[in-house]
């Protein structure tokens, strides 16, 4: 068996109005995600779901937590394969469904946009290792497609 690692955040509602949850219009969404020593991060929901739309959303932070793992390991991968790796972004999407029971995401798809100063087919080919590599990929049960564009510089 691997190595275990353990990780502790606090999620604290702060949308109490001055009546708690007395119906379901009373209250406001608002929270913060806090963990250890590191900045609050101000959450809602879904303005869809009467959240704060100047607030990150749980799904957002979901497909956004994807999209970091990928590139985590992305540039891990550059790094050992001796690809000098200027630039990354990504302009990740997901998709959830609404059903009565709840919700569900069914696809989340990652547009890494990549510049390198070595060979960009090696550089493009090394997203489909960090696709695998990757701790949260693996533990969704919907696909997790890639996009990537590489471009030397």
């Amino acid at each position: 068996m691997g190595r275990e690692h353990h990780y502790s955040v606090a999620v604290v509602w702060v949308g109490n109005t001055g009546r708690g949850t007395d119906s379901y219009v009373g209250y406001e969404r608002a929270h913060e995600i806090r963990c250890d020593q590191k900045p609050a991060i101000s959450g809602s929901s879904d303005p869809a779901f009467r959240g704060d739309p100047t607030r990150y959303n749980p799904e957002e932070l979901f497909v956004a937590a994807l999209s970091s793992c990928h590139m985590l390991w992305y540039l891990h991968l550059c790094a050992e394969s001796g690809i000098v790796v200027v630039s990354y972004s990504d302009n990740a999407e997901g998709t959830m469904i609404e059903t009565t029971e709840g919700g569900r995401f069914t696809n989340v798809t990652l547009h890494p946009t990549v510049k390198v100063t070595h060979s960009a087919e090696r550089a493009q080919a090394l997203h489909k290792q960090a696709h695998k590599r990757c701790f949260l990929a693996s533990s969704v049960n919907f696909p997790v497609e890639h996009c990537p564009k590489t471009e030397r510089v």
